[in-house]
């Protein structure tokens, strides 16, 4: 067994000489004895052979899932293997955010490629370097809106609940979080605009929905923009290469969770939230921006720019404390939109489309209840009439990872291009004995 310390003697004993004590224990004089640990509550240490052997025997638990039907805000998308081996470079896997003293022309380029990619995914003018997760650029872009007479935001229809906390933690104190929610599961827009008072700051509106449901954004949109209301809208990023774009809705800000921009699973972490807004709304984005100039040579250069976070200004004056970025995940999206190109984010997000009507039509001959909350993207609801903990305790038996739990009788379901059909169809076979 081999044990490491930090320090040598010789270290330790330069350091007594320059504290003028004699041990160790004279540097705590001043602490109570009774505080003092006599012997540390862990076990004895292991070799580096049985720790691995202890790990091996943990990894067997896990239950693997040949098939993935949940989504609810995590997907399970193919990622091409370029992905993993640029990002995998140790010229990028860096401990932290890389600040403005170390970051290398290369780096603040590929955040400046990561901003352009954006931008055209969104048809938005600028983006940020990316902000913590999809939940915090949604609370980061109502804080945008909010002013001193306006400060009521309203959240229209069922979003995301993670999303929904993080809007009313970050807002609170600066002002009221409504939520408004319909019976069909789609936003109502006779009901929205009823709300719409001279102190309402924005409106949050999710492409799609929590329900996976197609809202008509654009009427939204519309709307809002008679009556000089801020519209933010949460986009899945692999949909907006088929859907209308923010821009083409109306919208004053576009946010979403990048996770689907070749990023694994990973048990919830760590993903990314984009941001992007019209030219108009860029001094108040929060987050790093990059720019490209040129140097004293005429060559191109890019720097960090409109840097209004409380590191660099005076705390009360900061419009965030968002004070870093999702380096080296923005990166990963940044190599997986390169990879897939216009096109090929096209065949992904239409493979999407096509597999989940496959599946709910098969569902509805089978006589699942679907419920129908309009047009969907990759994502719809089921009513059982057995437990819905039954249905997906059956589907787990099988190998297969079953929808998103709403509620006794209802799921969520959710396919990507990682399924085929015949998976569908085993599924279908299941889940109908349940219906």
């Amino acid at each position: 067994m081999s044990i490491y310390f930090p320090h040598t003697k010789v270290d330790i004993e330069e350091m007594l000489k320059a504290c003028k004590a004699k041990s160790l224990e004279d540097l705590y004089v001043d602490v109570p004895k009774d505080l003092f640990v006599k012997e540390l509550n862990i076990p004895s240490g292991k070799t580096q052979q049985e720790v691995l052997r202890q790990f091996e025997e943990m990894s067997d638990k896990n239950v693997v899932y040949k098939t993935i039907l949940k989504g609810a805000g995590s997907y399970n998308h193919y990622i091409p293997p370029v992905v993993k081996a640029l990002t995998s470079k140790a010229e990028f896997v860096t401990a932290y955010t890389p600040y403005q003293a170390e970051m290398s022309q290369g780096i603040l380029k590929s955040f400046f490629e990561y901003q352009t990619m954006i931008c055209n995914l969104l048809e938005m003018d600028v983006s940020n370097a990316s902000v913590y997760s999809g939940a915090s650029a949604a609370a980061e872009a109502a804080i945008m809106c909010i002013e001193r007479k306006r400060t009521k935001v309203i959240v229209a229809n069922k979003i995301k609940p993670d999303t929904l906390k993080t809007i009313k933690t970050y807002t609170d104190g600066h002002g009221e979080v409504v939520v408004l929610e319909s019976e069909n599961g789609k936003v109502d827009i006779q009901s929205l605009e009823k709300e719409l008072a001279d102190d309402v700051a924005c409106v949050y509106l999710e492409q799609p929905n929590y329900f996976g449901s197609i809202e008509d954004a654009k009427a939204v949109g519309d709307m809002l923009a008679t009556k000089g209301i801020k519209f933010v809208m949460g986009v899945n990023p692999i949909a907006m290469a088929i859907l209308k774009s923010p821009r083409e809705c109306g919208a004053d800000i576009a946010v979403g969770e990048g996770q689907p921009l070749g990023m694994p699973l990973s048990f919830g972490g760590p993903y990314l939230g984009f941001m992007a807004c019209l030219e108009k709304e860029v001094r108040r984005m929060p987050g790093r921006i990059v720019g490209k100039t040129t140097d004293a040579e005429g060559k191109d250069a890019y720097v960090l720019t409109l840097q209004a976070r409380e590191q660099h200004i005076r705390r009360e004056r900061a419009l965030s404390n968002i004070c870093s970025n999702q380096a080296l995940c923005a990166l990963t999206a940044t190599i997986y939109l390169a990879a897939l190109g216009k096109e090929g984010l096209k065949d992904v997000a239409n493979a999407c489309v096509d597999l989940a009507h496959y599946f709910a039509k098969k569902l509805k001959d089978a006589g699942v209840n679907v419920l129908d909350k309009g047009e969907f993207f990759h994502e719809f609801v089921t009513s059982t009439k057995a437990r819905a903990r039954d249905v997906l305790k059956a589907l787990k038996e099988e190998g297969i990872l079953g929808g998103h739990l709403l509620n006794n009788d209802e799921i969520l379901w959710c396919t990507t291009e990682m399924v085929d059909k015949k998976d569908l169809d085993k599924a279908v076979e299941i889940i109908a004995k349940f219906a």
